[in-house]
């Protein structure tokens, strides 16, 4: 979906169309879920960068605090679209999904009618990559934003993102983006004439594999109706640091509460209770405990979280707050991942 949450908000809000909005929360460590594309031709506004930081670059923006039960209400209403027009569909995000086109007579065909039909039904865009594999369609899917449809193979794709770092690709982040420089690889086709060996002794056995793949648009990840729950957490990121464990506590009872009502909508009960706790210098700190049965009591859920919390965190200000449950039994209702609406640090395409 093209600038998802902006593209919600302009469409019960027409008046703001054409005009630079930003989705982010007000907090002084708020960050950005997402920005129209005027926001991000103008100041280069996106997803993820400090709101402090998009409101400096952009002070005349129109600012909007997110509206998630909005955003999941839009998501329902494209992924049934896409559900009644194709047979396999993977949802990986509210705003985005993968398609298993295979069995289709006319893939694209199929995909320029369910752009229209989101257009039609939804008010909204979608930009489509088809190729050979997972991970070749989500890049080409940016190729064409917004609402765009692109068709590209692996060869193609080789050859027209030889030159092109490899950051290009999922998965590769920044860290090891710097570290290939300091092995003097550049780009993706440096990246893949670069010695094996080399590379595992670098990054590892496994890694540096992986690196070669992906630089060589390889995935075999096939596409899968219902993506396994592994665990389920909430967290929040405070506007200023907490050192009081009252109050702390007192959060995590929102947060357990928060994810147990989650839980029980879709009928998961967890054994493993974990913690995330990073303090005011960056420190993190996560732990776990698993218990006989499995819950999604909240009462049960903060209180282990919370003796954690003592036995664990050094008396320090707390920046980050978190409570995760996993160990899963009982069967779970397909739904988009989404990180909660009180949790600050997202990663979303849009």
């Amino acid at each position: 979906m093209d600038a998802f949450y902006a593209s919600v908000e302009l469409r019960r809000r027409p008046e703001l169309k054409g005009k630079p909005v930003v989705v982010c929360g007000s907090g002084p460590r708020a960050v950005v879920t997402t920005a129209s594309y005027e926001a991000r031709k103008l100041a280069g506004i996106h997803s993820a960068m400090p709101a402090a930081i998009a409101r400096r670059r952009l002070p005349d923006a129109i600012y909007v605090q997110p509206d998630f039960a909005a955003y999941r209400e839009a998501s329902h209403q494209v992924m049934s679209i896409l559900r009644r027009n194709a047979e396999t569909v993977e949802v990986v995000g509210l705003d985005e999904a993968y398609i298993d086109l295979t069995e289709l007579f006319s893939p694209k065909s199929t995909m320029r009618r369910i752009a229209t039909e989101i257009r039609q039904e939804c008010g909204l865009t979608c930009s489509i990559g088809i190729s050979e594999n997972r991970l070749l369609a989500k890049i080409t899917s940016e190729l064409g934003k917004p609402a765009g449809l692109v068709v590209l193979s692996r060869q193609e794709a080789l050859e027209r993102f030889a030159s092109h770092p490899p950051g290009l690709v999922p998965g590769i982040g920044p860290k090891t983006t710097i570290k290939l420089q300091q092995m003097g690889i550049g780009s993706l086709a440096e990246l893949r004439a670069h010695s094996p060996t080399a590379l595992e002794q670098a990054f590892g056995p496994r890694m540096g594999g992986w690196l070669r793949a992906r630089a060589s648009f390889e995935d075999d990840t096939p596409i899968t109706v219902v993506r396994e729950t592994k665990s389920q957490s909430a967290e929040t990121t405070f506007d200023v640091d907490i050192s009081d464990h009252a109050v702390l506590a007192s959060h995590l009872a929102s947060l357990s509460e928060e994810l147990c009502r989650r839980l029980r909508a879709r009928g998961l009960e967890g054994r493993t209770i974990g913690i995330k706790v990073r303090l005011d210098d960056w420190t993190n700190i996560t732990r776990s405990h698993t218990i006989e049965r499995p819950t999604n009591d909240s009462t049960v859920i903060s209180s282990a979280a919370l003796e954690m919390l003592r036995a664990y965190a050094p008396p320090r200000p707390v920046r980050l707050l978190g409570v995760r449950v996993a160990s899963f039994v009982g069967e779970a209702t397909p739904e988009p991942s989404l990180q909660e609406e009180g949790q600050l640090e997202l990663g979303l395409s849009a």
